[in-house]
């Protein structure tokens, strides 16, 4: 979880193939930084831009991530120890995403307020729900994992709320639906 950034710091892309389409991750030299929704060159630009980093081709960078998602994406029990760089953060979201990071493992569920008092942000649920929906590394740190108190709540990564079920239902943290596809998804 080094937070320590080099002047010469560079982003590096990777992307992986799921059954939510081809996500892509960015990574510094301390650690991974960036997950979109798609990797199209759009994308690309939004990242890069936000980061304000000049982008490499470093593949060994990439190496564990990826093969972390391909691991978690074909339903093989999966916790990401994967360095983070939080600059794409501000203070409250880097407390708050670092204590679901370290403190909510697959397959298990947490409230906005549960994760509220846990990270001892002071914050109420609903401000938890707006980091929740501005973490910039989605599925590694688990945002999907948040749920309400009544219920799934929101989700504003891939498209929407559906792919936060088929998140938790791959992570057995929702029982299958007669017309959900683990293998097809959403």
């Amino acid at each position: 979880m080094n937070e320590t950034h080099t002047a010469a710091a560079t982003l590096a892309f990777g992307a992986a193939d799921t059954a939510l389409g081809r996500l892509l991750v960015g990574a510094t030299e301390t650690g991974i930084a960036w997950l979109g929704w798609r990797d199209t060159p759009g994308t690309r630009a939004r990242a890069t831009t936000r980061a304000g980093l000049p982008v490499v081709d470093d593949p060994a960078r990439l190496a564990a991530a990826l093969d972390g998602l391909a691991a978690y994406f074909s339903g093989e029990p999966h916790a990401f120890a994967l360095p983070i760089d939080w600059r794409l953060t501000s203070p409250l979201q880097r407390q708050v995403l670092t204590t679901l990071y370290e403190s909510v493992p697959y397959g298990k569920v947490v409230t906005y307020g549960e994760l509220g008092e846990r990270s001892g942000a002071g914050v109420p649920a609903q401000a938890i729900g707006q980091v929740m929906g501005g973490n910039p590394i989605p599925v590694i740190v688990p945002c999907h994992r948040v749920v309400a108190s009544n219920g799934l709540g929101g989700y504003s990564g891939g498209s929407g709320v559906e792919v936060k079920r088929w998140l938790l239902t791959l992570e057995g943290a929702l029982p299958a639906t007669l017309d959900w596809d683990l293998a097809t998804g959403p």
